[in-house]
């Protein structure tokens, strides 16, 4: 008897440290997956990830590999290795793609922007408690205001003839060479949603490109839309009051349509005394005193709280303004309007220099790390082969 109960808390010791394992090489990835004094963040590995799964995820990482090469590297058969794998990424905790030559590679998914999106159909109350009560440790505003995986952009009636935009700052102008294109619910009006706290904007207002595209079908998450569609979702989100934010990329691989009530990143940006110094914007609005009537429109639609009432005009909060347009476009009096920033935040072309850029800010990879991760990565690749 007392054998079985020292076992079996030598099991549940070894499990707790594997979890634990797992949290430490997730908060390598760039989005981090930061550790909390309460542990709230190995309840959340304990409902996605078995322990098997978990105990396999630790030997992916940014590079893309086949299932023999992590077959090898994790000393299991190549046939159970990619069982396994599959499996995982039809979960959405790790990440796949699949090259011409018909073979599946995987990657570490990070937890902001990727694990936790493709959880749509897999919410449970437990899932959910325990992710709410992560948000708030889960955003490195500091990181984040130096290598942003999100920025926002205008909705498009908010852009007049007069101001400066790029093409890549513009919603219709970044899906116009794409050609497939999928639409997700949004997993944070999702996860309000089952708390009761949900606001009844649209659900389907995620919107992916490329081979999020794929993957999101694939898993299950997204369905395929047109072209069409993609544009209504845009057009709404301005009527909607929602604020969009595509990845911080020119190529762009997804465009979400937030809500400050309901979107994690939003609300946690929203307890800042000055959003729109860390959101990635290139815009703010201005206000034109002689025309405001006081209608106060604006303040109900800002999602960051940055205009305040003063007897009949109001003020605005340039350090709360993120630059969506949102009061721009709703003004009956068309005494708002957006001023492009002096020095508007770069944006990379490719979405991996953000990603990696952010896990350098964070100090969880530099380059001669990256170096010996592509080193070992070719190592593993030939070893596979010869084993």
């Amino acid at each position: 008897m007392a054998d079985s109960v020292n076992k079996e808390k030598e099991r549940s010791f070894e499990e707790e440290n594997l979890y634990r394992q797992l949290a430490r090489h997730l908060d390598r990835q760039p989005g981090g997956f930061p550790e909390t004094p309460h542990g709230v963040e190995i309840r959340i590995l304990k409902l996605l990830f078995a322990p098997e799964e978990a105990a396999l995820a630790l030997h992916l990482n940014f590079l893309e590999e086949r299932a023999e090469v992590l077959a090898f590297r994790a000393g299991m058969s190549g046939e159970k290795a990619a069982g396994m794998l599959e499996s995982m990424a039809s979960k959405g905790l790790i990440f796949r793609s699949v090259k011409k030559d018909g073979i599946p590679r995987y990657m570490a998914a990070q937890f902001i922007v990727g694990i936790w999106e493709l959880q749509v159909g897999r919410l449970s109350p437990e899932l959910v408690e325990a992710m709410e009560s992560y948000v708030p440790w889960l955003v490195d505003a500091g990181a984040w205001q130096k290598a942003p995986q999100m920025r926002v952009i205008p909705v498009a009636e908010s852009i007049d003839a007069d101001l400066r935009v790029m093409t890549y700052e513009k919603a219709f102008a970044l899906i116009e060479n794409k050609k497939n294109f999928v639409v997700a619910p949004c997993i944070c009006r999702l996860e309000m949603g089952m708390q009761q706290a949900a606001c009844d904007r649209p659900l389907e207002t995620c919107i992916n490109f490329g081979e999020a595209d794929d993957f999101y079908r694939w898993t299950g998450a997204g369905r395929k839309a047109s072209r069409e569609e993609v544009e209504e979702i845009l057009r709404s989100a301005s009527r909607a009051g929602l604020v969009l934010q595509p990845s911080n990329d020119r190529e762009v691989k997804w465009i979400c349509c937030c809500c400050g009530c309901c979107c994690g990143l939003l609300r946690t940006f929203r307890q800042l005394g000055n959003p729109g110094e860390v959101v990635a914007s290139p815009f703010y609005a201005r206000l034109d005193d002689s025309l405001c009537t006081g209608c106060g429109i604006c303040l109900r639609r800002c999602p960051m709280e940055a205009f305040s009432k003063e007897k009949k005009t109001v003020i605005i909060k340039k350090k709360r303004c993120i630059g969506c347009g949102l009061c721009v476009d709703t003004c009956p009096a068309s005494a708002l309007y957006l001023v492009r920033k002096d020095a508007p935040p770069p944006v990379p072309s490719h979405i991996a220099f953000a990603m990696l850029k952010l896990a350098w800010k964070r100090k969880k990879l530099d380059l001669p790390g990256f170096m010996r991760m592509m080193g070992a990565s070719l190592m593993d690749r030939l070893r596979a082969k010869l084993f």
